[in-house]
Formats: C-alpha cells, sequence, structure tokens
C-alpha cells in the first residue's frame, strides 16, 4: 500500500486540521466530537442545513461547507458513518434558531445514525428535519443499504438547499425541496479500479487490467456487471441510458449534466465523457442547461466515473446558480 499518510488511524483528523488551515476564512474544524463548521455559524435567523458520512469521498462532505452549502459535515472513519454524538454536537453548534435539516446518504449506519442524533437534538427543543437521498439506479439494495443508493444527488441537494437557506427559506420549505432534487436527480456509476482503505492495506476488491465494473458504489461494492473494459463513449452509454429510462425525461427537458470523478480519473477523460453525454442528451432533444464536471464525491483513489442527471426548473436553477463560497465549490462572490 502506498499512501501519502501518518498512520492510519489519524487519517481523519489530519485531514481535517488541514482543511481547516487552508480554509480557515471558510470553516473551522472541532474535534472530540469531529465535525466542520462554517466560521460565521451559526446564523442567527436562517435553518442550517448539515450532512455527513464516512470520510474518504473528499470533497464531500467537508468541502461543501461554507456560505451557501452547508454549516457543518460530519466526517467519519474511512468509509464508515458518523455517530450520533458527532452529528449532535454539529447540530447544536450550528442551529441559528429555526431549525436545521439533515441531508443523509441512503446507507443504513448514516440513516440509523441521523436519525438517533435527531431525535436527541428534538428533545433539546431544537427541530429536525432529514431527507435521504437514493439516487442510484444501478442497484436496489447492496452491501450497505436498504434501497438504492445515496451518490452524486447528494452534492445537488447540498448546494440547492444551502442557497434556499442563505435566502431565507423555512425548515418545512427546504425539506420539501431537497425531496424535490432527490425526486428529479439519479445517478449511475463505474470503476477502472479498486481502492484501497488505509486501516485495510488491500484493494477492496480485484478488477483485471482490461476488466470494468458497471454499477459500482462509492464504497466498491459491487455493480450490475462486470465485463471487458470498452471504449470511453460506449462507457457513456451505458451510464447514461439506465439513468434517462429511470428519469423518463421527454425532448424539451433540461437538466443539469454531472460528471463526477471517482479520484483516480484525470479531467481529461471525465470532459471525454460529458462529451459524449452532453452529445447524447441533445439527440433526444434534451437541454444542458447547467453542468458540474470534477472528482466532487470520489472514492478515495479508484478510477471510475458516473454521470448524475437532474432534471431542471426555474426554481432549481436559481437556487443552483445562487452564491456560494466553499473549499469545492465557488461562484457568485
Amino acid at each position: 500500500m502506498k499512501k501519502l499518510i501518518n498512520a492510519p488511524e489519524n487519517v481523519v483528523e489530519e485531514s481535517m486540521a488541514g482543511l481547516a488551515a487552508a480554509y480557515r476564512q471558510v470553516l473551522t474544524a472541532h474535534f472530540g466530537p469531529n465535525f466542520l463548521r462554517r466560521v460565521d455559524a451559526p446564523v442567527n435567523g436562517k435553518v442550517s442545513v448539515i450532512s455527513g458520512g464516512g470520510s474518504g469521498h473528499e470533497p464531500l462532505h467537508g468541502g461543501f461547507v461554507g456560505r451557501g452549502m452547508l454549516d457543518a459535515a460530519c466526517p467519519g472513519a474511512v468509509f464508515t458513518s458518523p455517530t450520533p454524538d458527532q452529528m449532535l454536537a454539529a447540530t447544536e453548534a450550528v442551529h441559528g434558531g429555526r431549525g436545521v435539516l439533515h441531508i443523509v446518504k441512503n446507507y443504513t449506519g448514516d440513516v440509523m445514525n441521523f436519525e438517533m442524533a435527531a431525535e436527541l437534538a428534538r428533545a433539546q427543543g431544537i427541530e429536525v428535519e432529514a431527507v435521504v437521498i437514493n439516487d442510484d439506479v444501478a442497484v436496489k439494495d447492496s452491501l450497505y443499504t436498504a434501497g438504492r443508493r445515496g451518490v452524486g444527488t447528494t452534492v445537488l441537494a447540498e448546494k440547492i438547499c444551502g442557497a434556499a437557506a442563505e435566502e431565507g427559506q423555512s425548515l418545512e420549505q427546504l425539506a420539501a425541496l431537497c425531496r424535490k432534487v432527490n425526486a428529479a436527480g439519479r445517478s449511475m456509476g463505474m470503476a477502472l479500479t479498486s481502492c484501497t482503505v488505509p486501516h485495510a492495506g488491500k484493494p477492496t476488491f480485484e478488477l483485471a487490467t482490461d476488466e470494468m465494473e458497471m454499477g459500482i458504489g462509492i464504497h466498491g461494492e459491487p455493480g450490475r456487471e462486470r465485463m471487458k473494459l470498452r471504449r470511453a463513449d460506449e462507457v457513456t452509454d451505458l451510464l447514461l441510458q439506465p439513468v434517462l429510462d429511470d428519469l423518463a425525461l421527454g425532448s424539451g427537458s433540461e437538466v443539469l449534466l454531472f460528471v463526477n470523478g471517482m479520484g483516480g480519473t484525470p479531467l481529461l477523460e471525465l470532459f471525454i465523457i460529458y462529451r459524449r453525454a452532453q452529445e447524447l442528451l441533445q439527440e433526444r432533444g434534451i437541454s444542458v442547461a447547467r453542468n458540474l464536471v470534477g472528482p466532487y464525491i470520489t472514492s478515495l483513489e479508484m478510477a471510475g466515473a458516473s454521470i448524475t442527471l437532474l432534471r431542471l426548473d426555474d426554481e432549481l436553477k436559481h437556487f443552483w446558480d445562487a452564491p456560494v463560497w466553499t473549499p469545492a465549490l465557488r461562484w457568485g462572490i
């Protein structure tokens, strides 16, 4: 195993400290329990937005803490859910008096621990709403979930709901908006290689040099099918078609096209995928009104990519375009 780490047991805390030092004008790190929060939190009179999950998916979630996006993020151990005490502490730290929205990826540990934290927070008089993201069309159930996994749409929900919170929407409105984003977003991913969890010290799974896995999960869960490696355009077609089928997009639809790298895929290759995906959408009369390309929800050093489509309307476009200032997304400020 070759990794730029000091010791596996210190990876998360040292990474948090580095992120906070690099972006000290945006966020700050809290240890024991671990969470990241925006420097000006709590913002009085604003609903706070929190997310979290296992580390190893950076910049998700800590890289999205800041103005116009998340008020706090809770990083668990690598590929492991954060604990309820982390989520409770983060909820308490950023509560500005109007309640807190929890955005939760559909993984069993995440859902259970966020539910426990929400119950504890409510017992203290903090109003909490939770929305589960389950946008992965690859498989219905996996090693980590009951139902579809939560993947790329999580990033879009955090951005859109963070913007709406910044504009003063209520907790009830934000929860409805988050459910709307989840219903309008679908994703599918693939892998060319496995990744190595620091504590494990060996690849999560094995892929031959001429093989790829379609429908892979962000923790290395098995996908739909293992097959021989194909050209980028064919891979893009295989990723995009199930997403299109599930969303049932018709001619005249507008979408946000999100091409995501899994951590070990260069932008050179991601833009090849984006080019083909946009071409296919245009052939079907679907307009790419907004886009995002890059490694935003990763799986350590896994080589691979995912495609997410979000069906857009004027409301979603407005909140997507709204100003944001985080380590990973920055525009309009």
